[in-house]
């Protein structure tokens, strides 16, 4: 009897640390299966996940052109009603949900899976693979220790300057397509600091923000203000969506190596399926009605002594 009441009060005393922790592990599961529902199941043995051989343009899809019959195209109809140009409808049948992988170059020149929370030095460099579960429209921006912000995709220089995702099609910025080694990855250099990247994808373009020819024409014409700097309105409600509570799930895969089809899938520009490696990171937005989810990643850069002093103050 005696150890029973010391068990149930040992029990009693551990129930509240744990009931948080059991909630935490069930929201993991939550987000990470609402997410992965929707990527196909494994290709039969021998098959290619996907169906297109070739990269997906990153420019929106051109708007659907109906006769009114269910045929598509613009020929001559002999009096009748004229072709209508409809954008495809968007139907909010899911919570948005966004993929992060940050992947670093290690000593054998492998991108290994590694945490965005650790600190990073110079000579360091990573590249994100970024995975949607739905078509929408990704932007990238950037600040330096808390300074002015940069959108640094899309980008006039990559994919026509478009930015159009579709479901769990992975793409990776930087990209290890590169025809050069030093374009494949973010390299840390000497200036220290706080790295903060918003991660921002939306189901409908932002109107505010220039993508595809608009950037092209924008960069080309305003020498110098490129990248392009958003306008203190349009950051004003990126920074508004930050606050949006977003349920998130974090994978224990750190310091597994990209694998073969990961590769494959961004090179070919096909989906992965239910068994390829999750992202390490998740982010689910809470409502299903929401268009648009920020995710903020913060990247530390310390000077290579740091280590040496924290290692001598240790002693």
């Amino acid at each position: 009897m005696k150890i029973k009441a010391m068990f149930f009060a040992c029990l009693i005393a551990v129930f509240p640390a744990l009931v948080p922790a059991l909630a935490g592990a069930q929201q993991d599961e939550d987000v990470r299966g609402a997410f992965m529902t929707s990527r196909p199941k494994a290709a039969p043995t021998g098959a290619v996940s996907g169906s297109s051989s070739s990269r997906p343009s990153r420019r929106r899809p051109k708007a659907v052109v109906s006769s009114g019959t269910g045929t598509t195209g613009t020929k001559d109809t002999g009096g009748a009603k004229p072709p209508v140009t409809k954008t495809p409808e968007v139907v909010n049948t899911a919570r948005i949900g966004l993929g992060l992988t940050l992947f670093m170059r290690d000593s054998n020149g492998l991108a290994v899976r590694t945490d965005p929370s650790r600190q990073f030095r110079k000579g360091d460099r990573v590249r994100f693979l970024i995975e949607t579960n739905a078509d929408g429209f990704l932007y990238l921006f950037n600040t330096t220790d808390g300074g002015k912000p940069i959108m640094i995709y899309p980008d006039p220089e990559v994919d026509e300057a478009g930015n159009y995702f579709q479901s769990h099609v992975p793409f990776e910025i930087p990209s290890s397509l590169a025809a050069e080694e030093r374009f494949k990855w973010f390299t840390f250099d000497d200036n220290t600091g706080a790295e903060k990247l918003y991660f921002v994808f939306t189901r409908e373009p932002l109107g505010a923000v220039p993508v595809e020819d608009d950037l092209i024409t924008y960069c080309r014409e305003n020498l110098g203000k490129c990248p392009w700097r958003p306008a203190d309105d349009t950051w004003a409600k990126i920074q508004q969506e930050v606050n949006e509570p977003v349920k998130i799930a974090k994978s224990d895969n750190m310091g597994n190596a990209q694998t073969a089809p990961e590769r494959q899938a961004v090179a070919r520009g096909i989906g992965l399926n239910r068994d390829d490696p999750e992202p390490s990171l998740i982010m689910l937005t809470a409502s299903t009605s929401k268009n648009m989810l920020v995710a903020v990643v913060d990247l530390i850069h310390r000077p290579l002594n740091a280590a040496a002093n924290e290692d001598e103050e240790g002693r």
